[in-house]
């Protein structure tokens, strides 16, 4: 009879277990460019799938290849009961401020932009933190003194890198030239790889030995043109240093996929927290990769440089300045 109880205990509590997951149900939508494309959206995507593959919980997904379907997906996913709802991009920012308002009681997360609302987590990264960083490397690799910079979308943000970029590789050598493109004007930028290796081309025929690409899925065509011309490339979001190793000098790391899979387990354990979350190089948002694809490329001198100029940022000896806060790159 104890024996008889335990197992119907047992399947009791997996039971509930059960129904508390089929009850919980996150989701995700992806911004312009996919899932899968190499760096911002794939690190959302990597987060969920670390969640899923944690929990056995599965989520909700939404790709948007338009303008249009932005404000429905939302909508989809608030009316059938999904929470917390993590919305990849700030180009998602007015329509989660929409929603949100529209269902007071759902948690919604908004991945680089602010939305003040009691109902939303606004993740927001200071990558002119970690640009600083690759930029300072980019310039200790570099032969010619000369380094590029491709945007994507010619937006605030985007120069945000592109600030801390230039004031890395300038820190490492005052005589430091910064050459910068932008992809285009519209969202397209992010998916546009013949127009990266374009400008890549086109930098590295005026001297630059170096480029960063902070441009989404477009950074793809820039690292194939670094590999075309003997040139290196610094890959950005994701970790990209296995794309071609040997040419991938390091990567800007943005960790969108711990801010999405927090937002995940936050929900789950029902410890969710609205508000802004600020994340630099002392909360572990952003960094620099190191690893075995780029190993090689990165003398034990100039590891111990990069870190020293790290702790520096941190401990606030060197303060890098941050382009929204006057819309322009003075420092």
């Amino acid at each position: 009879m104890k024996k008889i109880t335990t197992l119907a205990m047992a399947i009791s509590m997996g039971m509930m277990s059960a129904a508390a997951h089929a009850a919980y149900k996150p989701s995700i939508i992806f911004d312009m460019g996919g899932k899968f494309d190499k760096s911002f959206n794939q690190a959302a995507y990597t987060g969920a799938e670390a969640f899923k593959k944690e929990t056995g919980i599965k989520y909700g997904e939404f790709e948007i290849t338009n303008e249009a379907q932005r404000e429905q997906a939302m909508l989809r996913m608030a009316q059938r009961g999904h929470n917390p709802i993590v919305a990849v991009g700030f180009q998602q920012q007015p329509i989660v401020e929409k929603v949100a308002k529209q269902f007071p009681k759902t948690n919604f997360v908004i991945i680089d932009a602010v939305v003040d609302l009691p109902n939303v987590r606004s993740v927001v990264f200071k990558e002119h933190e970690g640009s600083f960083l690759v930029g300072a490397l980019a310039v200790m690799k570099s032969e010619s003194d000369k380094v590029g910079f491709v945007g994507g979308m010619d937006i605030p943000l985007i120069r945000k890198f592109a600030c801390g970029y230039e004031q890395g590789a300038k820190y490492a050598s005052s005589a430091a030239t910064v050459v910068q493109n932008m992809t285009g004007s519209t969202p397209a930028a992010w998916n546009n790889p013949t127009k990266g290796a374009e400008l890549a081309k086109s930098q590295f025929d005026k001297g630059v030995d170096v480029v960063y690409a902070a441009a989404g899925g477009t950074g793809v065509g820039v690292y194939q043109a670094a590999v075309d011309g003997g040139k290196f490339a610094i890959g950005v979001d994701s970790n990209q240093n296995y794309l071609h190793p040997g040419v991938m000098l390091t990567s800007m790391v943005k960790r969108v996929d711990v801010a999405v899979q927090n937002a995940f387990n936050d929900g789950k354990s029902g410890s969710f927290e609205t508000g802004i979350q600020s994340l630099g190089l002392k909360e572990g948002g952003v960094d620099w990769a190191l690893d075995d694809y780029n190993r090689k490329l990165v003398s034990a001198n100039m590891e111990a440089k990069v870190s020293q100029i790290r702790d520096d940022i941190i401990n606030g000896k060197i303060v890098v300045h941050d382009y929204f806060s006057n819309n322009a790159c003075t420092y």
